[in-house]
């Protein structure tokens, strides 16, 4: 394996660490969101909101932490890539759409991490090696 793939499998490691802290708090206290990310609208965030998007943070932390012990299964390195896309599109909606969240360290630090992640994932992407099977397959096709 790649020392790339290493550095990012720690990466994900971490992040995912990170994302089960803030699932934490999203459900231990609500304002936890009202005062760090959506302070644009504080009078939004309310219990569910906060227990949703722990929910949504806690499926993204497992989903990186499985990929970072699986790092070579390509379609969960997709869908982990998608967890960053996804969080990339969700805060950068939030803070220039719908204008809930403007762009504070709490908003610009998952900004950063997600748009690090996608590139470093992006790059990542040609270490990670095509099952044995699947090539077979293909050329099994082809004749």
């Amino acid at each position: 394996m790649s020392r790339f793939l290493n550095v990012l499998r720690s990466w994900l490691l971490m992040v995912s660490v990170i994302a089960v802290g803030n699932t934490v708090q999203s459900f231990r206290d609500h304002s936890f969101l009202s005062q760090k990310l959506y302070t644009g609208t504080p009078e939004y965030v309310n219990g569910l909101q906060a227990r949703t998007f722990g929910i949504w943070t806690l499926l993204s932390s497992i989903i990186r932490c499985t990929c970072a012990i699986d790092i070579q299964n390509r379609t969960l390195y997709h869908i982990t890539l998608w967890t960053f896309v996804l969080a990339l599109g969700h805060f950068l909606s939030e803070a220039f759409l719908y204008k809930t969240a403007p762009l504070t360290i709490g908003v610009m630090a998952p900004l950063i991490v997600a748009s690090f992640s996608i590139v470093g994932m992006l790059i990542g992407f040609q270490c990670v090696v095509e099952p044995q099977e699947v090539v077979g397959a293909r050329q099994k096709k082809r004749n």
